[in-house]
């Protein structure tokens, strides 16, 4: 192999990114010290977010292949990247506490020079939602959230929004979860109660009953909930009955080990949704100290806009909303040998 001579500044291109912060305030001649700070935290949260989009349209190459072993290392590559991404959202989180050190006094030394220019108008942001599976008709602020885009970083969103979203991905990867296919797994299964159906019906039916004669009196409106979720129609959100089935299935067993991986795969895009959720509450908790009810200098509402997207861009809620189907461990339909074999590879 030949021999390079790599050296540490010009690899990390030290020159380009620590000669890219040009304050507002000292090209108009009227210092703020802070401005500085501003500008390092906001190019910092840029690169993480190259670095998540970089994570995440690996996940969606993986994902998309017409098959993906359940206990492969693709699989454990999955969900690797995507706890990775999870770790990058909390270090995003923790930034803002750098933020904070910086006094409403001290934003406003500078604050009116960045007109326009706003958080808003981050493109990658916006396509790593995209990407991810939030979509067009469930954003906030649908009027003007690309409206400050030039047309190159409009196409990019678009084009991400077309593209199968992990969401997608998700949805197609449950409904080939195998273990409903296979009915011999199921030959010997003694359900708990009188259903009559083979196949996933005869479990699902059988968890279907145990669940519902579980519900307390003020919990009777989940059992239409149920039905829509699970049932044959179109589901009740961006999973499929069926995916939704097997998902049920891996939060229940997942102490198998052949559900370990995917069990994972899940709870890692709900820790996904709860770190974005969490940036959105403490942005929006820090742009109301320091603003209060004045807009963004973007255009935006400021702390209205920012309340109304965390209340609204949940990517993975089809997931999240499952543990209200959930029953006790001691009350699960026992598995036939079979099938518990199957799981446990023995």
């Amino acid at each position: 192999m030949q021999q390079t001579n790599v050296q540490y500044g010009p690899y990390l291109q030290l020159d380009a990114i620590l000669n890219a912060q040009h304050p507002e305030s000292d090209k108009l001649g009227l210092p703020a010290h802070d401005e500085m700070l501003f500008i390092v935290i906001h190019q910092a949260y840029e690169l993480w977010f190259k670095q998540l989009l970089f994570e995440v349209e690996s996940v969606a190459d993986i994902m998309s292949k017409p098959a993906v072993n359940d206990n492969s290392p693709e699989l454990q590559t999955v969900v690797h990247r995507l706890n990775r991404s999870v770790t990058i959202l909390k270090l995003l989180v923790q930034q803002i506490d750098i933020m904070e050190t910086m006094t409403p006094m001290d934003f406003l030394d500078f604050r009116d020079m960045l007109r326009p220019a706003s958080g808003f108008q981050s493109w990658q942001f916006k396509t790593l939602e995209a990407r991810l599976g939030l979509q067009y008709e469930n954003r906030f602020g649908q009027e003007y959230y690309i409206s400050q885009l030039t047309p190159d970083k409009i196409e990019i969103i678009r084009r991400a929004e077309r593209e199968p979203s992990v969401l997608k991905l998700l949805n197609d990867w449950l409904e080939r979860m195998p273990f409903f296919e296979e009915p011999g797994n199921w030959a010997d299964y003694q359900p708990a109660t009188n259903a009559s159906a083979a196949g996933d019906s005869l479990w699902f039916n059988d968890y279907r009953n145990i669940y519902m004669a579980g519900l307390a009196d003020a919990e009777q409106a989940n059992r239409a909930y149920f039905d829509k979720v699970f049932g044959d129609g179109e589901g009740a959100g961006h999973l499929s009955p069926r995916a939704s089935r097997a998902a049920l299935f891996i939060m229940l067993y997942r102490g198998y080990p052949l559900l370990q991986l995917p069990f994972q795969l899940l709870n890692a895009l709900l820790e996904i949704d709860e770190q974005l959720s969490t940036w959105r509450y403490r942005h929006m908790s820090m742009v109301q100290r320091v603003i209060g009810t004045r807009i963004g200098t973007g255009g935006s509402t400021g702390r209205d806009y920012l309340k109304g997207a965390l209340d609204k861009h949940y990517i993975f809620a089809d997931i999240a909303r499952l543990t209200s189907f959930l029953i006790e461990r001691r009350k699960l339909p026992e598995l036939s040998p079979a099938m518990g074999r199957r799981l446990g590879f023995r």
